[in-house]
């Protein structure tokens, strides 16, 4: 398909004037948009650099109207993009109505005076010809996108394209050009649909596409970013985080044998400190302490053993043992221990008070 620039002569009114000379871009003029009822749709017209700044605006030759760039109204806008030299057309809850010819017009100033760079036809259905699953896609340089596009029936035997709307490049099923552009493939699954894939995108991929089927048509933005400073591409960085977590995976088994190998020991160790500090922590416990003093006495065959925890202390205490067995059958009379005045005075060896004692003696009767 290649671009047709016709010039001749070519009537209609636009608003009450009447336009005499016209340049037309007929290159698209067989070609119908269909949309879904209630849907909406983005044209794009483009121009030469050189109408930058000349006036443009949409025509509609249902209601002979026109709309100027950067206006909204509440279901057209039209707004120019003079970087990218082309103007959108954006409308929105499209109905039976609103099918017809329009015509994407630029106030040259020169003679002819007005070129027409895009004549879309709108087919509004309530089951589209043509349709794609999104109207907008973008990836990054390097990157690539894929497009999904529906046909009816009716459709399934013509020729399914992938084109741009700038230059009228194409692509049909199968065919692949990596020369000027991305490369492009396209599969149709004979089931009402076709991929179009396109890998090692570049910035100048940017721009307006569309799918087609026969004569019907649905458009595509494309938007191409730069990859970002010191960044790798997505697939890149998908194979350095799987290696990066199967080496964390290797390398985290091994310290973990590390660990446990050093710290296994060291909580044994630990383990028997405390028991060990325990034990001694009893024994010492169930030891006399050494700050009880001790007088033995002894009468006869037994021997007597007074103790007193403080020089101080009243009380005394005494051991009775017995040395030479007795007849058990003999009875033993206990005595006690008191404090009686005027009986044998007794000092501590610590040198503290005197105490007044009585020794009794414990004998079988």
């Amino acid at each position: 398909m290649n671009a047709c620039v016709t010039t001749g002569t070519f009537y209609f009114s636009i608003g009450f004037s009447l336009i005499l000379g016209v340049e037309s871009y007929s290159g698209w003029a067989n070609y119908t948009l269909t949309i879904q009822t209630g849907g909406s749709v983005t044209i794009p017209c483009h121009y030469d650099k050189k109408y930058t700044q000349q006036n443009k605006y949409w025509f509609s030759e249902i209601d002979k109207s026109n709309t100027y760039t950067n206006t909204t109204e509440e279901n057209l806008s039209v707004i120019d993009h003079p970087d990218q030299s082309l103007f959108t057309v954006t409308m929105t809850n499209l109905q039976n109505k609103h099918s017809g010819h329009y015509y994407c017009v630029v106030e040259t100033g020169e003679q002819p005076p007005i070129n027409i760079t895009y004549e879309p036809q709108l087919k509004i259905q309530s089951a589209p010809d043509v349709s794609v699953v999104n109207s907008s896609v973008s990836g990054h340089e390097g990157g690539d996108i894929s497009v999904q596009c529906f046909y009816s029936s009716g459709y399934q035997n013509k020729v399914k394209q992938w084109c741009r709307y700038k230059d009228q490049s194409c692509y049909t099923v199968g065919r692949t050009n990596t020369s000027q552009s991305s490369s492009v493939q396209i599969s149709d699954d004979g089931r009402r649909s076709f991929t179009v894939l396109m890998t090692g995108l570049r910035l100048t991929d940017s721009g307006w596409y569309f799918c087609s089927a026969g004569e019907a048509l649905n458009p595509v933005q494309l938007t191409v970013t730069e990859t970002e400073t010191g960044a790798v591409s997505d697939k890149v960085n998908e194979t350095v985080i799987l290696k990066n977590n199967n080496e964390t995976k290797d390398t985290t088994e091994p310290q973990n044998n590390q660990l446990l190998t050093v710290w296994l020991p060291a909580l044994a160790t630990l383990l028997l400190l405390l028991i060990l500090a325990g034990v001694v922590t009893w024994r010492w416990r169930r030891k006399p302490k050494q700050g009880k003093h001790q007088i033995k006495g002894r009468s006869g065959s037994r021997s007597t053993v007074m103790v007193y925890s403080q020089p101080e202390d009243p009380g005394i205490y005494s051991i009775i043992k017995d040395e030479i067995p007795h007849d058990p059958n003999e009875d033993i009379t206990y005595s006690t221990i008191e404090n009686v005045p005027g009986s044998e005075v007794m000092k501590s060896p610590a040198g503290g008070a005197i105490y007044s004692i009585i020794y009794s003696t414990v004998a079988p009767h």
